[in-house]
């Protein structure tokens, strides 16, 4: 009797499991953290790149609502003053500092932008400093990568956020506190057939902001290496689909609760992206098995202009 009961709670357990995780919008140590501290936010200065659009747009918005004194950049000013204008929140829109930055400037614009944010607020130095800024990823085989889009590419995913933290970084030691909040992407875990400079540069971006969160972190300084799956936005020129895609509103709540409750690293996305992410970290040879299968779908897909995230790859046959 004791077995079988036991059998039944077992099953109950493993269904109500697998529910969950279907439904799941980010890793489990994400989703079992509460409401984002609003302590831990308020009064804290923000900068935020890539803040005229989509992603970062809804970060500003999500920031200014726990009562953080923003920073934002990006390139076009005439974007920043319309979102600057529509924040809300305690120091919000008085509170906000609009600075335009092309991230992938020489280092001398980037040290003039670094002495900018610095002294802004009375001086009272960056907290929380989050790379959003991203070049656009359009989709091409390893074999058909352009130059310009090559270097384009590494300069303001990898080698923009690397220049700024290292010019961020003396001032958040000498300060004894700080936190960089990296937005890679789950291409910078798992292979991302078609997106092969993109999910290079991510990676390169993962393995650097490990790497000194070992070097720093006993010294104050956080770091939070978040990878979000395929999101849905507005000016998003990535195929529609049938498939669920995150709100960037959605992603950017998860994103803030992250590094509001100082997470290394979490994982952000519907299903199957969640369910890949999970198979390359524990069981990596089978993760691969699955890319290797659907890659050359993806690729097709992607020429057609059908979605390159949908679950029926693994399954569709092949012509």
């Amino acid at each position: 009797m004791w077995i079988l009961l036991c059998g039944v709670v077992v099953v109950v357990l493993s269904v109500m499991l697998l529910v969950v995780f279907s439904r799941a919008d980010g890793d489990f140590s994400l989703m079992m953290k509460g409401r984002t501290p609003q302590s831990v936010i308020e009064d804290k200065v923000v900068w935020i790149t890539g803040a005229s659009q989509g992603l970062g747009e809804a970060l500003a918005k999500e920031y200014a609502r726990l009562g953080a004194k923003l920073i934002l950049s990006a390139r076009r000013e005439s974007e920043l003053e319309r979102i600057k204008s529509q924040l809300t929140g305690k120091n919000a829109p008085e509170g906000v500092v609009v600075l335009p930055l092309d991230v992938a400037s020489e280092v001398s614009i980037l040290k003039e932008a670094v002495v900018k944010v610095e002294s802004a607020f009375m001086g009272a130095g960056i907290d929380i400093m989050v790379h959003n800024a991203a070049y656009a990823r359009p989709k091409h085989t390893a074999v058909e990568i352009p130059e310009e889009e090559l270097k384009g590419t590494f300069e303001v995913n990898t080698l923009a956020p690397i220049r700024l933290t290292s010019l961020l970084l003396p001032g958040m030691l000498q300060r004894g506190k700080g936190q960089f909040v990296m937005v890679s992407s789950a291409a910078g875990k798992v292979p991302s057939p078609c997106q092969s400079v993109y999910a290079a540069s991510k990676h390169a971006v993962n393995g650097y902001f490990h790497t000194l969160r070992s070097e720093v972190n006993q010294q104050g300084i956080k770091v939070c290496v978040v990878c979000p799956g395929p999101i849905e936005t507005s000016t998003s020129k990535a195929p529609r689909s049938k498939e669920p895609r995150m709100s960037v509103e959605k992603c950017a709540e998860l994103i803030v609760k992250a590094a509001a409750n100082d997470m290394r690293e979490v994982w952000i996305s519907t299903q199957p992206v969640l369910l890949m992410l999970y198979l390359m970290q524990y069981f990596p040879e089978l993760g691969f098995a699955v890319i290797d299968r659907v890659g050359p779908k993806r690729v097709k897909a992607y020429k057609e202009g059908a979605s390159g995230y949908s679950s029926n790859l693994f399954f569709k046959k092949d012509t």
